[in-house]
């Protein structure tokens, strides 16, 4: 596909269930090769977007294209693109590891021989090839939601939706989710996902958006979305008492604790903005003890753009996504 086509573009996306308005006039522009995370609170309408996108269910109105393909003429063409791992997993537990991938496989008309080598590509891809032979009823949650994605995998996809990938995992297993999604984009796959956990999308996203009643409220990079909010501070921490209290006629917007011997100083964290305060404290020949860096984080931005607290900001309750 050509480089300087988007992996996926929309304009002007709406959706409406009955009287209530899910999807009002979204846009999304989804470069290829990178990852994209949507973000919103329950109900925001992030798990229709992914629906839509991947054929699931049908829009009202918008001019959709995934893959290069339009979505309403040529809906083929787009799932012959794509693959699609839901909030729950496919995984069929009466079969193992290996049996779930070639009945994938078969799906997709590999063929015996061939569904056999991609099913034991993606076991040793995926770190199971050891519970290969094993029923998938016996794995972690970890290993399922792994052999999830492997699953869908199969087909190859140019671009994967990934709607909450990594919910219920502990630490461990969210870490080695992200860094098999870092690998697949390395591998040239695009990636939209949503995601419950904020700092998912920071660590993984090039681009975000947040959803919120509908409407598309913020998008940009990580860094892009945290100068949205506000908060961002310079601490600076003193020893000596005579230098906390220069520093207060010296910086006299900053915020005080007396007691810590502590400055608080508002900041955006930019390197000029940095730069800037670094000069008057040098200027004023202050004694520093300690200097930290505090910028907004995307619980911050979260809450700046839609006004609700991060614990809301889970997967939309009343639109639960299918599987592959």
């Amino acid at each position: 596909m050509n480089s300087s086509i988007p992996a996926i573009d929309v304009r002007g996306l709406h959706k409406s269930y009955g009287d209530k308005l899910v999807l009002d006039g979204i846009d999304l522009n989804v470069a290829e090769g990178t990852i994209f995370a949507l973000l919103g609170p329950n109900g925001a309408g992030k798990t229709t977007a992914v629906q839509i996108l991947s054929t699931l269910i049908t829009a009202d109105a918008g001019e959709i294209r995934v893959a290069g393909h339009d979505l309403h003429s040529d809906p083929e063409a787009v799932r012959a693109a794509i693959g699609v791992t839901g909030q729950f997993s496919a995984v069929d537990g009466l079969l193992t590891g290996e049996e779930n991938l070639i009945m994938m496989a078969d799906l997709y008309h590999l063929g015996r021989g061939e569904g056999r080598r991609r099913a034991a590509e993606l076991l040793a891809q995926f770190d199971l090839a050891e519970a290969g032979k094993k029923l998938a009823m016996t794995y972690s949650g970890g290993m399922k939601r792994r052999l999830d994605l492997a699953m869908t995998l199969v087909g190859s996809p140019r671009i994967i939706f990934l709607d909450e990938p990594t919910t219920g995992l502990d630490p461990r297993s969210r870490h080695s989710m992200w860094q098999l999604i870092r690998e697949l984009v390395a591998g040239g796959v695009t990636v939209l996902l949503t995601t419950q956990y904020l700092d998912e999308a920071d660590q993984l996203a090039d681009q975000i958006a947040v959803l919120d009643h509908g409407k598309l409220v913020a998008q940009g990079t990580p860094e892009q979305l945290k100068r949205l909010a506000p908060g961002g501070h310079i601490r600076l921490r003193f020893n000596a008492p005579e230098e906390f209290a220069l520093a207060g006629q010296v910086l006299p917007t900053a915020g005080r604790d007396d007691d810590a011997l502590v400055l608080q100083v508002p900041n955006d964290g930019s390197v000029h903005s940095l730069r800037a305060l670094l000069a008057r404290i040098d200027d004023a020949s202050l004694e520093v003890d300690e200097l930290t860096v505090h910028t907004p984080d995307l619980d911050d931005v979260f809450f700046a753009v839609t006004g609700q607290p991060t614990t809301n900001a889970t997967t939309d309750t009343d639109e639960k996504a299918t599987s592959k």
